[in-house]
């Protein structure tokens, strides 16, 4: 047992010998990270309810989406399903392109007006119908958000 550590430790180190010093990447020299940010959400939808989801955040999260977007707080957008079925797996991702991480910021002017402005297209009740059910069919894997880099040449 005792030669049989020692030959693993023997070629452990030989091993690390020929592969070297690990690279170091160097940030604005490798790569570079862009501006701004991207809210991924990760949702689980019950396969049989992807279009009732879909259905109801057009209706709901879009409108809002689209409304951010003219006033210039986010430049995109996007919805993702997947093909196929997992348990515990997101169906659905959403993508939300922050061109500033500044917009995340509180702004109670500008909140209080883009709310006046989302509910004025799309009230409350409204809402609160098109998400109904939602609690039965959806749940939220992650959300988070991840920064953009490009890599040198």
């Amino acid at each position: 047992m005792r030669s049989f550590v020692t030959a693993s430790i023997a070629i452990a180190i030989a091993a690390a010998a020929f592969v070297g010093p690990a690279a170091q990447a160097e940030q604005y020299k490798d790569y570079t990270p862009q501006k701004g940010a991207w809210s991924i959400q990760a949702i689980e939808v019950d396969p049989n309810h992807i279009d009732d989801y879909l259905t109801g955040i057009r209706k709901s999260l879009i409108v809002g989406f689209d409304l951010i977007k003219k006033r210039g707080m986010i430049d995109d957008y996007w919805v993702m399903t997947r093909m196929g079925y997992v348990k515990d797996s997101p169906t659905v991702l959403i993508g939300v392109h922050y061109p500033s991480l500044a917009t995340l910021e509180p702004d109670k002017a500008r909140d209080e007006a883009l709310n006046k402005e989302v509910f004025a297209v799309f009230s409350k009740e409204m809402g609160e119908k098109a998400v109904k059910g939602y609690e039965t069919y959806r749940k939220f894997i992650d959300d988070a958000l991840y920064n953009v880099v490009d890599f040198a040449k």
